[in-house]
């Protein structure tokens, strides 16, 4: 099979997934490319539960196959962004209780496998070559936390709220927030919000920078945010993707890996039809039409 065919049904079979749809999620598109993934959940507040762990990482699988998907928002239903994690429902690992007799280490073994498989649900976010944007409103807790720590972009509403509960559970945070907050919003920052485990509003995630911009309602925050995500949308997904792999890549290495690593990286990118076709349609003064992935 050509390397054209076999990429038109890939597209195709992650298209055909996604129209089966999920039981924790609903995936909604836009023309525009944006696609908005939202946690659908709403009696039980979004809390994550075994299957959303589950849904989480094949949605941004099958996304980040998709050519027509240029950019992904995380949304959720219901009056909060998440709860957290679902601690009481069936098959989560967390509460199950070890069986008599049951060799302790190999109930650990069993227990760090659950967590580290819930590690890259969220980490699946991350991973998507696709930039992500959280919209977050209402509660905010936990597990939603690491949740749009995994995310490229955060917004919230006013009335958003955040807070990792994880310490007045007599637990220590696992899935990515006590890594990735540090790199956020600064280690002290970070140490203040899983330490206490105090609740912090929308304009107080502004000025630790866990958020970039509040809107004054979820009406607003849902327009503000399909705005952002289209405006990324039309630009050139080389460039995009290209731009979110490096920076993510230059987070976690020295400055100067960082510079080796984007200029091995535009040694090839700088060949893209893209970029002349960006700088046409500039000495053109028009708008740029660029490739499809």
């Amino acid at each position: 099979m050509a390397g054209g065919d076999r990429s038109s049904s890939d597209a195709a079979a992650a298209e055909a997934e996604l129209r089966r749809g999920f039981e924790t999620l609903a995936v909604d598109s836009s023309p525009a490319g944006v696609f908005e993934v939202r946690l659908n959940r709403p009696a039980q507040r979004n809390a994550l539960s075994p299957a959303a762990f589950a849904e989480i990482p094949r949605a941004m699988s099958l996304l980040d196959r998709l050519p027509t998907a240029r950019a992904v928002v995380v949304s959720a239903s219901g009056p909060h962004f998440c709860a957290g994690i679902e601690l009481g429902g069936p098959g989560n690992p967390l509460a199950a209780a070890p069986s008599k007799g049951a060799d302790p280490v190999a109930a650990a073994e069993a227990l760090r496998r659950a967590i580290l498989e819930m590690q890259d649900a969220l980490t699946a976010v991350e991973r998507c070559r696709k930039p992500v944007i959280a919209a977050v409103h209402g509660a905010c807790v936990g597990g939603g936390v690491d949740l749009v720590a995994a995310c490229d972009i955060r917004c919230c509403s006013r009335d958003a709220t955040f807070v990792l509960k994880e310490v007045d559970m007599a637990i220590v945070a696992d899935l990515g927030a006590l890594q990735r907050l540090p790199r956020i919003i600064g280690y002290g920052n970070a140490a203040d919000l899983a330490l206490t485990g105090r609740k912090i509003t929308a304009m107080e995630a502004k000025e630790m920078g866990l958020v970039s911009r509040v809107f004054d309602s979820k009406k607003e925050l849902d327009a503000g945010v399909a705005k952002i995500a289209k405006d990324i949308a039309e630009k050139s997904a080389w460039a995009v993707m290209g731009t979110k792999a490096v920076l993510l890549r230059s987070r976690d290495v020295t400055v100067e890996q960082g510079l080796e690593h984007v200029a091995t990286w535009n040694a090839a990118m700088l060949r893209s039809n893209d970029l002349k076709e960006a700088i046409r349609a500039f000495l053109e003064k028009r708008k740029p039409v660029f490739s499809k992935l």
